[in-house]
């Protein structure tokens, strides 16, 4: 059995597309179905059963002397949050529960972390896991914090070796691709823009209030979902590997440059309209990330299979500008 949580949501469920092509339907997913249509992300999944997170005595039913591995992908993932008391009990409480049970049973842990642990960026987007390191970053935001939080309880327990057989978090950049449409606002600009584009309508982007970025040249590094779930199986194969490592492409690439690469994949021109920023983020606002990928490539992964225009195009054509969107 392989575990699933934050299941129908966006990288969970896309976690789930990549087993049930490898013939793995064995699988318990742990989520809510929510009231977004989260539920279109695994219409067309196999799997053992779906268990409301919430439900946690059904959970406890369901759960086995062990697993394959546990794929922890849920949690309040809105960078906007403001309810502490939730983000704690969903993301960091429940983090350190199924750390716990891999490690008792013997499971290995893969988890998503986030690049939101690095804040502004000032001390870099490296993948260390030293304490010492880690105490460097300065999340921007509560969702930041927890995942921050977890990163550090996480290597602490591995240094005092109490850990599961394996374990990976994932410091997820922005990602973007099939089955994020109920995340609303938290939408990729790809999910978010394509309709305008398609339909010649201007789209708006900031512009810079910094010093050496030209208006929609603040740059991230974009990645394609299907690149993350490829990771995190290839982690699953090569059960020796563990740790704390980025997942990006490597490579930032400005907002215009994404805009003209779905205008490029629907064959449409782009009219960009920049925005001045709201004042109240301001002060928060990243001008730039960029993953390190080294860590992850010494490990043994090849590196990204999809460039911006590769994963944009595919996303495009196959999702966005279809009648079925999901996976």
């Amino acid at each position: 059995m392989i575990i699933i949580t934050g299941a129908t949501g966006f990288i969970g469920s896309n976690i789930a597309a990549d087993l049930n092509a490898r013939g793995r339907t064995d699988l318990l997913l742990v989520d809510d179905l929510g009231t977004q249509g989260k539920w279109k992300n695994i219409a067309r999944r196999r799997f053992l059963d779906l268990v409301d997170y919430r439900n946690f005595d059904a959970l406890l039913d369901r759960l086995p002397n062990k697993a394959d591995a546990v794929f922890h992908m849920g949690a309040n993932s809105s960078t906007t949050s403001t309810d502490g008391d939730e983000i704690l009990h969903v993301n960091l409480h429940a983090s350190m529960f199924w750390w716990n049970w891999c490690t008792r049973t013997a499971t290995p842990f893969i988890y998503a972390s986030s690049a939101a642990t690095y804040g502004d960026g000032y001390q870099g987007f490296n993948d260390a896991q030293t304490l010492q390191a880690l105490e460097e970053l300065s999340p921007l935001n509560l969702y930041g914090w927890s995942k921050h939080q977890f990163d550090k309880w996480a290597v602490e327990r591995a240094a005092e070796g109490n850990q599961p057989p394996q374990w990976a978090g994932m410091k997820f950049f922005n990602v973007y691709g099939p089955n994020e449409y109920h995340k609303g606002d938290m939408r990729s600009l790809v999910a978010k823009n394509t309709e305008l584009i398609a339909q010649d309508k201007a789209i708006g982007l900031f512009r810079s209030h910094k010093e050496g970025y030209a208006d929609g040249a603040q740059l991230r590094d974009f990645v394609y979902v299907k690149d993350c779930t490829a990771v995190m199986l290839w982690l699953m194969d090569n059960p020796s590997v563990s740790g704390l490592f980025n997942l990006g492409t490597g490579k930032a690439r400005s907002f215009v440059n994404l805009m003209n690469t779905i205008g490029e994949a629907l064959k449409k021109p782009v009219n960009i309209e920049f925005v001045d920023m709201p004042e109240s983020i301001r002060p928060n606002y990243q001008y730039f990330t960029q993953a390190n990928m080294d860590k992850l490539q010494a490990a043994g992964f090849p590196g990204p299979t999809y460039s911006l225009e590769h994963g944009v195009n595919d996303y495009v054509t196959s999702y966005l500008a279809e009648s079925v969107q999901y996976r």
